[in-house]
């Protein structure tokens, strides 16, 4: 019993620190560069098939999008996003859709989608952006290399990531806008592939994404990997016949985030239930030794693991921490 003061003393420190960084004013967010102009997208029907012909034309028209963006950048002096844009517009990358403004927005594809049975959707945490975006990808292209065969990963940046000093990224707010996207995207894609197994691969901030649109999706499991939280108490409140997956490296700082949720009359603040926990209810896969960026890091065992589920295999043993 005496040891009970001490937590209780310690939880009202790291509480006080949540909130005070919530309510701070967001200095690191207003020294951001503002975004780089970029033109209105064009619209895009939804996607009801995923023939080669349909995506084709997909392609082509996200294509010349980043195009046009890359020559308002060269116009605006900004080698350096015109740049990374004409690497985008390679005819061998295929983006299903692309917004330049505001920091981006990319769906895009890695692998076959036509032939794909199976699908992995990869939803990003904070501080993603087209500037950042080469890391993002980066990951999904371990993750389809360790699958191989007729699999696809669909990277899908369909939000404004919150920076990870800020108050954004300890409230909802960005999840909450981005779900209701992901969630539209999700039943395109399981429509225009009803046979395929899909699942969504959440890091961080995007695993709050995830558990907010999860509910009704026709998805085979959820992966939640270096997650704060999702704003759940239990998997049950998620409202998902996914099978639910948490794991988390032993060398990730995020297990030290308070897993509180307070909940005051303008927000929430924090995320509740750490979804590693036995009481959250997530089936736990070993993650390895790794830290907040590394999952999907070649070779490491939280990306075999990954990709098994996605499979629909049980994940191995192999980096199981005590």
């Amino acid at each position: 019993m005496a040891s009970r003061p001490r937590s209780s003393r310690l939880h009202r420190t790291l509480l006080a620190a949540l909130v005070a960084t919530s309510v701070a004013l967001p200095v690191s967010g207003a020294a951001r560069a503002s975004a780089v102009p970029a033109p209105v997208p064009a619209a895009h029907a939804p996607l009801r098939t995923a023939t080669p012909a349909v995506l084709g034309a997909r392609y082509a028209v996200s294509r010349d999008g980043i195009r046009a963006a890359e020559r308002m950048a060269v116009g605006r002096g900004d080698r350096r996003r015109a740049a990374a844009l004409r690497t985008m517009a390679d005819p061998g990358r295929h983006f299903l859709s692309f917004d330049g403004r505001d920091g981006g927005r990319t769906v895009e594809v890695f692998g076959d989608l036509s032939r794909a049975e199976r699908i992995a959707v990869l939803v990003p945490g904070s501080d993603t952006t087209l500037d950042t975006y080469a890391r993002f990808r980066a990951g999904a292209v371990a993750l389809q290399q360790e699958w191989g065969g007729r699999s696809a990963v669909v990277a899908w940046l369909g939000y404004e990531t919150p920076r990870t000093v800020s108050p954004e990224a300890v409230t909802p707010g960005r999840a909450d806008d981005a779900a209701p996207q992901l969630a539209a995207f999700v039943r395109e894609l399981t429509t225009a592939k009803p046979a395929a197994r899909t699942s969504l691969i959440c890091h961080s901030y995007g695993s709050v994404v995830c558990a907010r649109a999860a509910s009704g999706l026709r998805l085979a499991d959820i992966v939640l990997y270096g997650s704060p939280g999702v704003g759940a108490d239990t998997v049950g409140q998620l409202h998902t016949r996914a099978t639910v997956w948490a794991g988390r490296g032993a060398d990730d700082w995020v297990a030290e985030v308070p897993h509180i949720r307070l909940q005051l009359p303008f927000t929430d603040i924090g995320f509740g239930a750490d979804p590693v926990s036995p009481e959250f209810g997530a089936r736990i896969f070993p993650a390895g030794a790794g830290g907040h960026s590394d999952y999907l890091k070649p070779g490491s065992v939280s990306l075999k693991n990954i990709a098994r589920i996605a499979s629909g295999q049980a994940p191995s043993e192999e980096g199981r921490h005590a």
